[in-house]
């Protein structure tokens, strides 16, 4: 099994959940996951922004907003081909959808959405996910969703259930979704993992406020500690920050011991700033397999 840092599209498209995993760990803290929104116009119409996010240096993509039973991604070239199954050909990297378990009986801290079932971490959704092969799925929340850690929890367990070794589970919050409970904790940490979570979303050290370097290190190491993966995450708006920020949250990040390092969509409406998914790689992995990742071709 070829590490995520050196294998070609084809190899990487055609890697199971299981698989991913673990050329993920082998690429000890250097693979790249960027966030962006299909369903908005892309930052520039000729090309969608999942192929700009890969252009400047992602290894795995992450569909955020996106409702699995009606997708839409702005930008593609085929309105006839099915658009999860085109990106992915077209990205050359494998991807991944957002699914929130929503918790109607959350303690909420101000007013919520409400999500079409596509957005939801349904059996259903699930299922669908399994149905368009899709590489992973992510189990969070957005602002304002109402998502729960306990939610999150059950909705592993559904996940694991239905996708098994199939398709990689990543599991956490990046920030509240409005909801009135600690984003991460030490026994949070231990029920994701325990529930079947492949890889424990953490947020950043200097994102949510009290989430220092020391506290992220402790969770990372409960992690591997039971054998899974860490995926450190921005997903408070600073992937639209200055490249300097941008340097330091990434090296914290890997002092901290992420395995793969998340970088979200609200730098540009839709996704990071192009030229901070640059920096943020060469941070974790220098020019040389940044420029590697950005040039190898997608035929390969």
């Amino acid at each position: 099994m070829k590490r995520v840092l050196s294998a070609d599209s084809s190899e990487l498209l055609n890697m199971t959940g299981k698989e991913l995993k673990q050329a993920i760990k082998a690429s000890e803290g250097r693979v790249v996951l960027a966030e962006v929104i299909g369903a908005t116009p892309p930052l520039y119409p000729e090309v969608t922004n999942a192929e700009l996010a890969s252009a400047f240096g992602a290894d795995l993509i992450l569909l955020n907003g996106c409702d699995i039973f009606h997708p839409v991604v702005y930008g593609l070239p085929d309105e006839n081909k099915k658009p999860l199954q085109q990106l992915r050909q077209l990205t050359g990297r494998p991807l991944g959808i957002n699914l929130e378990p929503v918790d109607p009986e959350a303690d909420l801290t101000e007013a919520v959405l409400t999500l079409p079932k596509g957005r939801t971490a349904s059996r259903e959704t699930l299922h669908k996910v399994k149905e368009e092969g899709l590489d992973f799925v992510c189990l969070t929340g957005n602002p304002q969703t109402g998502v729960s850690n306990r939610q999150i929890v059950e909705a592993v367990s559904r996940a694991k259930e239905i996708l098994g070794d199939q398709t990689m589970v990543i599991a956490g919050k990046m920030h509240g979704a409005g909801v009135n409970e600690d984003v991460v904790s030490d026994e949070l940490v231990n029920e994701f993992v325990h529930a079947g979570a492949d890889v424990v979303l953490l947020p950043a050290p200097g994102t949510v406020p009290g989430v220092t370097l020391e506290k992220a290190g402790r969770w990372v190491e409960i992690v591997k500690k039971h054998g899974g993966l860490t995926m450190l995450t921005i997903g408070t708006s600073q992937e639209g920050a200055d490249e300097a920020t941008i340097r330091q949250l990434a090296l914290q990040n890997k002092m901290a011991g992420a395995d793969i390092h998340h970088i979200g969509d609200a730098g540009y409406m839709g996704i990071a700033v192009p030229e901070n998914i640059m920096a943020y790689s060469i941070a974790i992995r220098g020019r040389r397999h940044t420029y590697i990742r950005m040039a190898r071709s997608i035929r390969r």
